[in-house]
């Protein structure tokens, strides 16, 4: 049997799991829905039901109740609630949806919501009667769009998070303990992923730098992948052997897998199940040999199926001599997030992205030394599969020394590729073809070839490019068409272009 070490509460001192919130010292509840029931929750209102969102999710569909499911117990005081949130309509601007704590009952509790007018709202409900305690701008689309939101209750202090950042924080002491709850009122919405945990003492939602030698997640998804949470929530596991490491992956449920040192494994490539963070502890750990494949076996289905793989975080990883990808996402996956890893000198691609897959980030990370570097969308011939899909956010990766497959982009609208550092790429940087329309702003490009182009090869796709620097024997940008905004789809900050070259020489690759 493979030798899994499972770390214990106690341990989680050492080897702490942080993301973008307070460090869970202990969990106290979870549900994802995937066993297709809502057990446990007892409803107030509205219409409630498991449904297929991506995957099993908790869903509310009037807009014509206050509706609110209940669970937990009235003893729990300091805690944090956190869930992916998905509003689909509101009845009018001021109706909202998110999450409640200390539950006294169906009229009396304190509620973190997002509003149909676009705000965060922090509010305190009583007698049915909800009291604001404080508000901030969202960010992102009102609908339509999954976000994660937090509301962590800790004595008097009560703090609300979007997406893992801190937005409004107040002070109440109504309320001392209850239960927690989903609310939409006078509007429809999708929840998922709940995780009820109590925080270790500290000043509030913060994302500590990382220590050298820890296991954590650190900082949360900007773009497609936000709400992505992988493994958090479930136990920890540390592995330094390729059976562990491949018996942890394929475990069902919420896993954080600690990688230490550098792993082989045998050549081909291993299913990573939903929830899970594999994550390398120090500046050593990696893989080689084999690679990562998220996702279901190949078929020709074109409608996104229930069970795909979703919710993936894969950071601070080394990879090297990969049989075929490194890592390969298809069959659409969905929620995954790749960040901070070093890939080189693999066989296939360093990142592929495939077969109707999407809400991906890949940032953060250098990929050097290789031809075929990131691939988004495998063939001209898979339309059935990838239109309408294929959303990706690429932002702050080096791409060294990599010639092409900048990536390489097919039929996905929006792919939003900002703050990019490009270095010596002799034949392509972003080639956005067949379909697909791409956003290419605020990047650095020094010698690269042709940096952004609509016309490389096959049918020709759409691309702006704005406020990009080019720099050393770099061509000029070939584009054309118009590409939908991913400030749609959520908010970011972009850096200044001329920085960025400094910014992600600096940061780009393995954290620690």
């Amino acid at each position: 049997m493979p030798r899994i070490r499972w770390i214990t509460m106690a341990a989680l001192a050492v080897s702490a799991i942080v993301v973008a919130g307070p460090a869970y010292a202990d969990t106290l509840f979870s549900d994802n829905f995937d066993d297709g029931d809502a057990n446990g929750w007892s409803r107030s209102g509205g219409s409630w039901s498991v449904v297929t969102d991506g995957s099993p999710a908790f869903r509310q569909t009037s807009t014509g109740a206050n509706a609110r499911v209940l669970a937990g117990t009235t003893s729990w005081a300091d805690y944090t609630v956190r869930a992916r949130v998905k509003p689909i309509a509101f009845a009018a601007t001021g109706r909202t949806a998110g999450v409640a704590a200390r539950v006294r009952s169906s009229s009396e509790y304190y509620a973190f919501v997002l509003t149909g007018g676009g705000a965060a709202q922090l509010q305190r409900v009583s007698g049915g009667t909800a009291t604001v305690l404080g508000t901030a701008a969202a960010g992102g689309a009102a609908t339509g769009a999954w976000r994660v939101l937090a509301l962590t209750v800790q004595g008097s202090t009560l703090t609300g998070s979007v997406d893992g950042a801190a937005v409004v924080r107040a002070t109440d002491s109504t309320l001392s303990s209850g239960r927690i709850g989903l609310l939409a009122s006078y509007a429809s919405a999708s929840f998922d992923d709940v995780v009820v945990a109590s925080p270790t003492p500290g000043p509030g939602p913060t994302t500590p730098p990382p220590t050298p030698g820890t296991c954590r997640v650190t900082g949360s998804p900007v773009g497609f992948a936000q709400g992505t949470t992988g493994g958090a929530g479930g136990p920890t596991v540390a592995v330094d052997t390729a059976a562990e490491l491949l018996s942890a992956i394929a475990t069902t449920g919420p896993l954080t897998v600690c990688v230490s040192g550098t792993i082989t494994l045998p050549a081909g490539m291993y299913d990573v199940t939903s929830d899970k963070s594999i994550v390398g502890v120090g500046s050593t750990a990696g893989i080689t040999g084999g690679g990562f494949n998220i996702g279901l076996p190949v078929s020709d289905v074109t409608t996104a199926p229930a069970n795909a793989v979703h919710n993936v975080i894969v950071q601070n990883l080394t990879f090297r001599g990969a049989s075929d990808d490194s890592i390969n996402v298809q069959m659409f996956s969905h929620h995954v997030w790749i960040d901070h890893n070093d890939l080189a000198q693999g066989y296939d691609g360093l990142i592929d992205i495939k077969r109707g897959s999407s809400l991906v980030t890949v940032s953060w990370n250098h990929t050097h030394h290789h031809t075929k570097n990131m691939l988004l969308g495998h063939d001209d011939k898979n339309a059935a599969q990838d239109t309408g899909r294929l959303r990706v956010t690429y932002h702050h990766n080096w791409f060294d020394a990599t010639p092409q497959r900048n990536p390489r982009v097919r039929f996905g609208d929006p792919v939003h590729v900002f703050n990019n550092y490009y270095f010596y790429n002799t034949d392509t940087g972003v080639a956005c073809q067949n379909n697909a329309g791409c956003l290419v702003e605020g990047n650095y490009f020094e010698d690269v070839e042709e940096p952004v182009t609509n016309t490389y090869a096959g049918p020709a796709g759409r691309c702006v490019a704005r406020n990009n620097v080019f720099v050393g024997e770099s061509g000029m940008p070939d584009c054309s068409g118009t590409v939908q905004e991913p400030s749609a789809f959520y908010s970011y900050t972009l850096d200044d272009p001329n920085s960025v070259k400094a910014i992600v020489t600096a940061g780009a690759g393995v954290l620690r």
